[in-house]
């Protein structure tokens, strides 16, 4: 066979272009293609190759291949040979499969019209890589958005990690590179060698859809086992809706999932925490978890918040199959799970999302608008359409195939304002002039309209720390579309008061006070996060002033007032133990504490007060309706005390909260009631179970036919040193 034979169709240059890695079509030269004579060229660019055969699909040799150029194989057989085996002799060995150039396009074309619109709300069935079948052959379908790519490959063990190997096949309609490689299955590592749109070769990157990651810190995806997960939580998410009511009560335990217990001598894994974590958390009476981000990301110390991987879990706990088997094991508990979630940035590192094409794809060109300087992070262009389909498709893939029950958006302040964190000069105003971020303004609400129409009974709970107004609003009244939003005034606020003596509380009350003022106009959630015991601030526990006493007594009285106050609830680990360090991510939160009285009394004290609020409608029925809360006493700052009335619906009995918040008991404290009758004492954070002086009262207390506090009936307490204590009306007289 002559030379000329075997070079014919391929022009000049042709051949340098695939040697160089540099061809940006290389199925206009691989694999078969008609030629004179009724002949067919099958091509193959098989680098230090012995020897390349190609076998019919019965086994039958159709042609030996001829070494032509730098690597460049090439043989003629006589008309169409379908899809033919190359047989490759490599110096380690002998290779067979299919060519993958001889494959058409397996992209649908409606994927690639919900793609081009960034539609596709199921992007991992069409990005990433797909085990997959075509006409018999088993394979692994990749495909990756990067529009201004000037060549795309698959790299991987498989092929020496050669980016002249697999180049992919341009979908110019909507950006997207693909290429079928036959012969790969489940757990292939790979990543894509890209030459940006300046021609120059990029750090390989990990698949920005991949399902899966190697274990950090190894960077390259994962092939994902594609089988379907056998769920066993039917009932949990049929019931689901009704669960995750907003009349419902909610009590989140957070959680590092690698830093709340670590076993003896072995790694952190989902299974550990399906069996010990869901106990715990059942236990203590708590109704979700909500763990840190799990999302893969290449820094521990992150706490996941620097994600890279937003399909995949990461690969220090388990596999995605073991994380689903975990939510498995919670929703049988009776136990939801709420993930934090990070569209708000992402980090720098070369194998992510950064100027993944060689430009600013996922993020803005401009570091006004696209560089977080507070958290050296680069910040998604949320007026790219496919950018936001990036992200609504990922919120869909945790809430969708990991049955997720929510997902609690990480830093939404510095979504919503296009000056967070920047001095004047260092940001570009909107298109108005204003300080608002239009764009991801526009984003938040169609990502929330989307999870409502497609996942209607999911939370969304947004961490915004500002008074943008309707965080929680309806998306038809103009609201962003939120269940509910962390009330971080409270938190600061009450932070401050029961770190102050007891002596000089009684010029902070309004800090006690003061998120009643606003309580209505958002749907709260009062959290007392992971945020509260790092960086110096000292653990919840830490914060308590006076003697050891004092201090428990006064964590007992803060928790206390936070479970029966408005809102939501939401409590990291280690501060239900009272736990006196910081907390430390390398480590695990302090159990061994159960053994002394007072951490286990604190313990108890918040398996106590979930129990309660949980069984009376009055503590949580109303959480967000002005008359679900009823100040009593407001203004007894002298005495450093409180009362105030929580109210169900009319057929719910209500409650009455009194706090002393001073270790000075009082006697003959008279408060006024609303109705007459028994008022019984349901719960004494100064109860010698919790550790406390086992001051109080005790039974049902007849209330009396005098006015006090605008009520013409009252009751004379005993109010406990730095307690609370509820009492819940139970009979007329």
């Amino acid at each position: 066979m002559t030379r000329k034979a075997l070079r014919e169709g391929l022009v000049d240059g042709a051949i340098k272009a695939i040697v160089e890695g540099t061809h940006g079509d290389p199925f206009a030269i691989l694999g078969p293609h008609r030629v004179s004579g009724g002949k067919t060229a099958i091509r193959a660019f098989m680098p230090l190759a012995l020897s390349v055969k190609a076998y019919s699909a019965d086994r039958r040799l159709l042609a030996e291949l001829e070494h032509v150029e730098s690597g460049l194989w090439v043989g003629l057989v006589d008309g169409d040979p379908g899809l033919y085996r190359l047989h490759v002799e490599w110096p380690t060995g002998l290779f067979e499969a299919e060519d993958p150039y001889a494959f058409p396009p397996l992209l649908g074309e409606m994927d690639v019209y919900l793609l081009a619109e960034g539609q596709h709300r199921n992007l991992t069935e069409a990005l990433g890589a797909i085990p997959t079948e075509f006409e018999g052959v088993k394979g692994v379908r990749f495909a990756v958005w990067a529009p201004n790519a000037r060549r795309v490959s698959v790299v991987g063990n498989f092929n020496s990690w050669d980016g002249r190997r697999h180049p992919m096949r341009l979908r110019r309609e909507c950006g997207v590179w693909e290429l079928f490689i036959p012969g790969l299955g489940v757990g292939e590592p790979y990543k894509y060698e890209i030459i940006g749109a300046d021609g120059v070769l990029l750090p390989d990157k990990a698949d920005p859809v991949g399902r899966q990651y190697e274990l950090a810190p190894a960077t390259a995806s994962v092939v994902a086992d594609p089988t379907p997960f056998t769920w066993n939580d039917e009932q949990w998410m049929r019931d689901r809706g009704a669960s995750q009511a907003r009349t419902a009560p909610l009590s989140i335990y957070e959680v590092h999932a690698g830093s709340w217990q670590k076993p003896d001598g072995r790694t952190v894994n989902w299974a550990f925490l399906a069996d010990h974590l869901v106990a715990y958390v059942k236990h203590m009476g708590f109704t979700h978890i909500e763990l840190l981000p799990i999302m893969e990301h290449p820094f521990g110390g992150s706490w996941g918040y620097q994600p890279l991987g937003l399909f995949a879990p990461t690969a220090r706990y388990g596999s995605p199959a073991d994380f689903a088997r975990f939510i498995d094991k919670c929703h049988q508990a009776g136990i939801g799970v709420i993930l934090d979630w990070v569209p708000a940035h992402f980090p720098t590192d070369s194998h992510g999302l950064a100027r993944f094409d060689g430009t600013a794809l996922y993020e803005h060109q401009d570091p006004r608008e696209g560089f977080h300087q507070d958290w050296n992070t680069l910040i998604y262009n949320f007026g790219r359409t496919e950018v936001v389909g990036f992200l609504v498709a990922s919120a869909l893939e945790w809430l969708k195939r990991f049955h997720v029950d929510g997902l609690r958006v990480d830093a939404v302040a510095s979504m919503l304002y296009r000056d967070y964190s920047r001095k004047e000069g260092e940001w570009i105003p909107n298109k108005f002039g204003g300080r608002e971020n239009l764009e991801a303004v526009a984003f938040i609400k169609h990502l929330n309209g989307v999870i409502a129409y497609e996942v209607p009974d999911a939370l969304m709970i947004a961490e915004e720390s500002t008074a943008w107004p309707g965080v929680t609003g309806d998306l038809a009244d103009g609201g962003l579309g939120f269940a509910y939003k962390w009330n971080m005034g409270w938190m600061h606020d009450t932070l401050s008061y029961f770190g102050h003596e007891p002596i000089h509380r009684q010029y902070h009350h309004n800090q006690l006070t003061f998120a009643q003022m606003y309580a209505y106009s958002e749907r709260f959630l009062l959290p007392l996060s992971h945020d509260e015991v790092v960086h110096g601030k000292r653990s919840i526990f830490g914060r308590m002033p006076g003697d050891e006493w004092q201090r428990f007594a006064n964590i007992r009285a803060y928790y206390s007032f936070m479970w029966t106050h408005s809102g939501k609830k939401l409590l990291f680990m280690g501060d239900e133990i009272a736990q006196g360090r910081e907390w430390n991510n390398d480590g695990q939160i302090d159990l061994w504490l159960e053994s002394r009285v007072e951490n286990r009394g604190v313990q108890r004290l918040v398996r106590d007060l979930n129990t309660l609020y949980r069984a009376e409608p009055a503590l949580h029925a109303r959480d967000h309706e002005q008359g679900g809360f009823q100040w009593v006493v407001v203004d007894d700052n002298q005495s450093s005390t409180l009362a105030y009335l929580r109210w169900g619906f009319e057929h719910d009995a209500p409650c009455l909260v009194v706090g002393n918040f001073t270790p000075v008991p009082r006697e003959g404290y008279r408060v006024g009631v609303p109705r007459a009758g028994k008022w019984e004492a349901v719960f004494n954070s100064d109860a010698e179970i919790y550790g406390g002086s086992n001051m109080g009262n005790t039974g049902a207390l007849p209330s009396e036919s005098v006015a006090s506090n605008g009520y013409e009936q009252s009751l004379v307490l005993t109010l406990p040193p730095l307690a609370v204590v509820v009492l819940k009306w139970t009979e007329g007289v």
